[in-house]
């Protein structure tokens, strides 16, 4: 294992699903986080039910498509998924999580084969469901996880190649860039890529568009937000904001995807939520980091203390349900107008 291939290749466009008109930018499950637990329970209220009916709502708003699980085992679902993504001229990227073992591969199998069948050619998936700072409390924890991620990768890469599906790892808080293209690079499939999030590696300490241009060679698929920060007195706090309302280059960032990757879809994550606590003066979150230099800490703190501003971060807590489930409307929507008027998506 680990020498399939000299490494990563930009993906091929998805035949009959978007492939022929402009980009639109499309939407990722978490963007509508808070939505989707009234979703399942299938409440009167709700805008959408199922993978299906996000679909179908996603175009009602102006998406050019979605990335999220299919929450079904059944073939004749996934084969209607496919042809409502085609008869709307939407993508459609899957989910799911990686084989932890051998055990557990029969079921990761059926997963990227269900979503080949709804007409994903990219399966969006992460090592960690956690944050590596607040997960771990040593260097050898941290250690311990990289073994486990090196075998769930061993382990999915063959059933990729089979099925001819290209898997996607998040830079999920966990790894800095260059250690997740090490991995990959070690790894050597060319169906195993990245989910470039042009956000979360602020939590590491990491500049925004240095984590684009480092992972953009291996991008398959992507998350695209928009970051405001806030300093307190144990580091900083982060958010996701509507694009255009923080301070990342975003622009920019499109454009060294692009050019990476011509094929590449474009979906949006914007998690509306209270802000995220980067607690990065305190002994903890230095744990499994300790050769991490100390210019890293002061560049971005003084990041930190260049991009905020009088403005608070935006918080939820303090709303109903509803005005929750609003608001997180409000914020994809807002998000899809800035790409269509400002980044071309």
């Amino acid at each position: 294992m680990g020498t399939e291939a000299s490494g990563p290749t930009a993906a091929e466009p998805l035949a009959g699903v978007g492939g022929t008109k402009p980009k639109c930018l499309g939407i990722g499950t978490y963007s509508y986080m808070m939505h989707w637990r009234p979703a399942r329970d299938q409440r009167a209220s709700t805008r959408f039910t199922d993978a299906l009916t996000f679909l179908d709502y996603a175009h009602q708003i102006g998406a050019g498509g979605v990335q999220v699980s299919l929450g079904s085992t059944d073939a004749n679902y996934a084969a209607q998924l496919r042809a409502k993504a085609e008869s709307h001229g939407m993508y459609y990227e899957g989910q799911a999580s990686l084989p932890q073992n051998e055990a557990d591969v029969a079921r990761f199998e059926a997963e990227v084969r269900l979503a080949k069948a709804a007409g994903a050619g990219v399966i969006r998936t992460a090592l960690l469901s956690g944050r590596r700072y607040e997960t771990f409390d040593s260097a050898d924890a941290f250690r311990r996880f990289a073994d486990r991620s090196w075998q769930s990768l061993t382990l999915a890469a063959p059933v990729a190649r089979r099925h001819g599906m290209r898997l996607a790892i998040e830079n999920h808080k966990d790894w800095h860039a260059a250690e997740l293209v090490g991995l990959l690079k070690r790894l050597g499939s060319e169906h195993v890529g990245v989910c470039v999030d042009t956000g979360n590696n602020l939590a590491l300490l990491e500049d925004p568009l240095e984590v684009v241009s480092t992972l953009a060679p291996l991008a398959f698929s992507t998350h695209i937000k928009d970051m405001a920060v806030e300093p307190c007195n144990d580091g900083f706090l982060l958010s996701e904001v509507p694009l255009g309302e923080g301070f990342l280059d975003l622009k920019r960032m499109v454009e060294v995807l692009e050019k990476a990757n011509p094929s590449l879809q474009f979906s949006l994550e914007m998690i509306t939520r209270d802000p995220l606590r980067i607690p990065c003066l305190t002994e903890k979150y230095w744990a499994t980091m300790p050769g991490l230099p100390a210019k890293r800490l002061a560049a971005a703190l003084e990041l930190v203390r260049q991009k905020s501003t009088n403005k608070p971060l935006p918080r939820v807590s303090g709303l109903s349900a509803q005005e929750q489930l609003d608001l997180e409307d409000a914020n994809v929507r807002a998000c899809l107008a800035f790409a269509r008027t400002k980044l071309g998506l």
